[in-house]
């Protein structure tokens, strides 16, 4: 089956010039239909809210008086005059809501009777009480319910600082519909005008730029088999991109020439290389047995009955060992890596490295350095106990958990305190918590091998410093510290 991507470009370019017109004109009708949308539903609420307190002061009067009739008569009356070309602006609800949330009198008494709760028989009266009650002050406001179909505008009535009652007008958002149809059918014409323009001159200028290109793979295709000859290679070299990835075609034809000489001397020093390690491998192995048999033979001279000639048998073979062994010491090339000085860069890295996997957990990371100097410790060792701290932190707390770690110093000791809210360790566990392979050393983390805080107890013992643990529900504490060696003046 043919794929989208195997196809050639005098095919591509038009499909995906289409599929871009396409795209651009989708995004701009969302964008004017959200700009639409907008801009009609801030022009109702803004002639709602209007109304709403025009109604809310008139209300007042019937309110005071509990005359429930001449209310029903001053919330219907509005939405009766208007002419029906502005029925978008008509509510289709109105309610008007006593102190204690329930209803006073309503345009829809059949549906919502007077003294009954309305959230009980609409859902979205309870998210409209909700967000009447989180105002501070008496001001009309809009609510919008995600699930819901309407707008509600929600109006106190108020008598001299004196909450009588709330008046809910609800609006349905359908009646954008109509608008949202005509942006839709005028931006499906412009699309169809710019593809009638875009596609053929996508066609020409697909064949314009294919034709070089197909000539180009041709010459690339010869590479799988053999190195063609410059007179061989037939590519446009011109000033624009396609131009020059022809000229650098040509450059790597002559690199790769250049590339089959060098592969002769690279093939002689892979074997020499791997000749060394060989070589290493067996020395590794030959020191053990050749170990033990000088110690046989150093044991045999002082405490065996040695004879004048097995005597020289053991000197001959002690002196033969040893020129094994020595020819064996020279195979071995070790290097040993020496820790520099601890450095501010190196404890600023551990947060580098450690910070990606915070992230990950979207977790509020808090990183204190106080170091700014370079102190005598090896930095290798003081790394490895900064980052097996942290991860063991990062993988304790939860999504979106907090961490931190400070690092500072005193007079004589390095100081590292890591924290995190994740689950505390109970105090069963802390007498078990640095031993291997135990179920708690991981602060609650599930799948370790356990070894992290461990070989971090290591460190820090070797280092003759101390690490202590507190832990209790929202913060686990590790606290390290690491005294400094003094230095010779």
């Amino acid at each position: 089956m043919l794929r989208l991507r195997d196809l050639s470009f005098r095919y591509k370019i038009p499909l995906r010039g289409s599929v871009l017109v396409i795209i651009t004109a989708l995004a701009v009708t969302v964008s004017l239909i959200l700009r639409e949308y907008d801009e009609l539903k801030q022009d109702l609420i803004a002639n709602a809210a209007s109304l709403g307190r025009v109604l809310a002061k008139t209300l007042i009067t019937p309110i005071t008086h509990d005359d429930v009739w001449r209310a029903f008569e001053i919330i219907n009356s509005p939405f009766q005059a208007s002419p029906r070309q502005n029925a978008q602006q008509e509510a289709e609800v109105v309610l008007v809501l006593d102190p204690r949330q329930r209803v006073y009198v309503s345009t829809q008494p059949n549906q919502y009777p007077v003294l009954t709760d309305p959230g009980r028989i609409n859902p979205d009266f309870y998210a409209v009480d909700q967000a009447a009650a989180s105002y501070k002050e008496f001001e009309t406001r809009s609510v919008e319910i995600p699930d819901s179909d309407k707008i509600y505008v929600v109006t106190p009535i108020v008598a001299d600082g004196v909450l009588l009652g709330t008046l809910v007008m609800g609006y349905s958002k359908n009646v954008f519909l109509p608008r949202y149809l005509a942006i839709a059918q005028r931006a499906a014409l412009v699309t169809l005008l710019a593809m009638a323009v875009l596609i053929p001159a996508s066609w020409y200028w697909a064949q314009r730029f294919a034709v070089p290109m197909v000539t180009l793979a041709r010459s690339m295709a010869q590479v799988a088999e053999r190195i063609p000859d410059d007179d061989e290679i037939t590519v446009e070299e011109s000033q624009d991109e396609l131009g020059q990835v022809g000229s650098a075609f040509k450059r790597m034809v002559r690199e790769l020439r250049e590339k089959k000489s060098l592969e002769r001397e690279v093939m002689l020093s892979e074997r020499l290389a791997a000749i060394g390690r060989l070589s290493a491998g067996i020395a590794h192995e030959i020191n053990n047995p050749l170990g033990g048999m000088l110690n046989a033979i150093d044991t045999f001279k002082h405490h065996g009955k040695v004879d004048p000639v097995s005597a020289r048998t053991i000197s001959l073979l002690e002196r033969g060992l040893l020129q094994i062994k020595n020819t064996v010491a020279a195979l071995l090339v070790e290097a040993k890596v020496e820790s520099h000085p601890l450095t501010r860069q190196d404890i600023e890295d551990t947060h580098t490295l450690i910070q990606a996997d915070a992230q990950r957990k979207h977790a509020s990371f808090e990183w204190e350095d106080d170091i700014l100097d370079t102190l005598p410790l090896p930095s290798t060792l003081v790394r490895q106990i900064l980052i097996n701290l942290m991860l063991n932190a990062v993988h304790a707390i939860e999504e979106r958990g907090r961490m931190s770690c400070h690092v500072y110093r005193d007079s004589g000791n390095l100081h590292i305190v890591v924290r995190n809210n994740g689950a505390h360790i109970p105090a069963e566990r802390m007498e078990y918590l640095f031993e291997p392979f135990s179920t708690g050393s991981n602060n609650g983390r599930e799948g370790g091998h356990g070894l992290g805080l461990w070989v971090t107890y290591q460190i820090v013992t070797q280092l003759g410093g101390d690490i202590t643990v507190a832990s209790e529900p929202g913060d686990t504490r590790f606290s390290v510290r690491i005294p400094m060696p003094l230095q010779n003046t």
